[in-house]
């Protein structure tokens, strides 16, 4: 199903731009450009962020995330944002990149000794000696979009961004190796990514017990233990998420949101949401 998303964001340029090119670059992005946004956001492109300045509270894909200047924040294609908070002196920079720009930059990249810890580590601090360089190069990036219908432009811009991955990139995500996850806090990362891949389908827990080879009665306690929620309730979280997100930034019917969650039909969809949220799918709607 070909799922159209709409929000209503006073984008500081053409939106047209984003839509028409496979990169879209803008440097100085402060707290006053951001508007009031209290519905989750899905992102439709990958976003690669450097935060300036200041800090803020969100979360992406349920995961609660602290993001201090200066640091690197990257969101991938598909992934929801809620917003929670942003310092007045927030600033930042942003490269927006289509998913064909992604594959190719990917190619570029996957050799890296770290490429393992950039899949797995979304947020990364920056060192302060690297803050100029990163400056510049987000500048470097503004000027190669301003010319985007030169031919080459699609060149210069994938070999710039690989090139400055690994002259500076790489001191940022090398210290995040030591951080990858082992025992409980492992099987519950593999738990989650695994139900962001599969909650439309697959919400009994038995599933993904099989399917990492567990009980479902130590995938629970372990879960739980590790995250504060449990299985379950991770997995009806995400279902919620998606389903906020289809009803506000969508013109699906609620029949069509329910067949797209796989509910077996719009009253069960109704029952469901309103036993998670405290209102019904309408309601919620034109809230």
């Amino acid at each position: 199903m070909d799922i159209g998303l709409n929000y209503n964001l006073d984008l500081v340029e053409d939106v047209n731009d984003i839509l028409t090119n496979d990169f879209w670059v803008f440097c100085n992005f402060s707290a006053s450009m951001i508007p009031k946004i209290e519905d989750p956001l899905k992102f439709t492109s990958t976003v690669s962020i450097f935060v300036k300045e200041g800090e803020c509270k969100i979360e992406l894909d349920l995961m609660p995330y602290h993001i201090k200047a200066p640091c690197i924040f990257n969101i991938k294609q598909g992934q929801i944002l809620q917003c929670e908070y942003f310092s007045d002196d927030f600033n930042s920079s942003f490269i927006v990149l289509s998913k064909r720009f992604c594959d190719n930059l990917l190619i570029l990249l996957k050799n890296s000794p770290i490429y393992g810890s950039v899949s797995m580590n979304q947020l990364v601090s920056v060192p302060t000696n690297l803050l100029e360089r990163f400056n510049r190069f987000y500048e470097h990036m503004k000027e190669i979009f301003a010319d985007s219908k030169d031919s080459s432009s699609y060149q210069a811009m994938t070999l710039a961004i690989a090139s400055f991955f690994y002259e500076c990139g790489t001191k940022c995500y090398l210290p995040a190796l030591d951080k990858i996850p082992k025992g409980a806090s492992r099987l519950a990362e593999r738990f989650i990514v695994m139900v962001q891949q599969n909650f439309k389908k697959e919400r009994f827990l038995d599933f993904y017990a099989n399917r990492l080879e567990v009980s479902a009665k130590h995938l629970s306690r372990t879960i739980k233990e590790a995250t504060g929620f449990s299985a379950v309730e991770w997995i009806d979280r995400f279902v919620i998420l998606e389903a906020k997100v289809l009803l506000k930034a969508t013109n699906l019917t609620i029949q069509q949101i329910a067949d797209e969650l796989n509910f077996n039909s719009q009253s069960f969809f109704g029952k469901y949401f309103k036993k998670h949220t405290g209102t019904s799918p309408k309601a919620f709607r034109n809230s």
